[in-house]
């Protein structure tokens, strides 16, 4: 991984007794250790260790589900961004979702060190983290809101309950190359509104 400089991603394990194996330092970790190496940046693979299948993604899921379960913890993910996200399942659009959401973390990685040093000189070091920690909440709303944009009646194209009417959507493309060009300059309005948050 380009972060900690290594060629290849370390290999873990995953035995039908669930414990995980590290196979670089020939240990048993557990979901914890995994999270304390995605936050220093340490890339690893998750394979099952009988079929040889790669469970990352599902390894990587269930490490959030345990972060956002975690008593007293601060929670990431709003409920009405999950609700979001899993109606995303199985719509039209949901090929397109994995590449925002990508672009828009991307973007914000690339300017946490900028916002730290802002938010340090405006705040001072004591309330730091509150500040983080609000600027994560007002993102990921955004994030959750930006992916309305996609959908705005609930599934199978009826508005949810108790929601404002909409804008009468553009009449329907006629042809394929148009509802490209509809959902480029989509993606290009979500991007400006990402580079005005991240100027905030």
């Amino acid at each position: 991984m380009a972060e900690s400089g290594k060629s290849t991603p370390t290999v873990i394990k995953k035995y039908a007794n669930r414990r995980l194996y590290h196979t670089g330092t020939s240990t048993y970790v557990t979901l914890e250790d995994l999270a304390a190496m995605v936050q220093a940046g340490e890339d690893f693979v998750v394979f099952d260790a009988k079929s040889g299948e790669d469970i990352t993604r599902s390894v990587l899921t269930q490490i959030i589900f345990e972060q956002e379960n975690k008593a007293g913890a601060e929670n990431l993910l709003p409920v009405a961004f999950l609700r979001q996200l899993i109606r995303f399942y199985g719509d039209s659009m949901r090929a397109m979702v994995p590449s925002f959401l990508e672009y828009s973390m991307d973007h914000l990685t690339r300017e946490q060190d900028g916002l730290r040093e802002k938010m340090s000189q405006t705040f001072g070091p004591t309330a730091f983290q509150h500040a983080m920690e609000e600027q994560v909440r007002a993102n990921m709303s955004f994030f959750s809101d930006a992916m309305r944009m996609f959908t705005p009646f609930g599934p199978g194209g009826q508005q949810p309950a108790g929601d404002k009417p909409a804008e009468a959507p553009a009449p329907a493309a006629a042809s394929p190359k148009g509802e490209l060009d509809d959902i480029k300059r989509q993606m290009a309005e979500m991007q400006s509104r990402l580079e005005a948050l991240a100027k905030k």
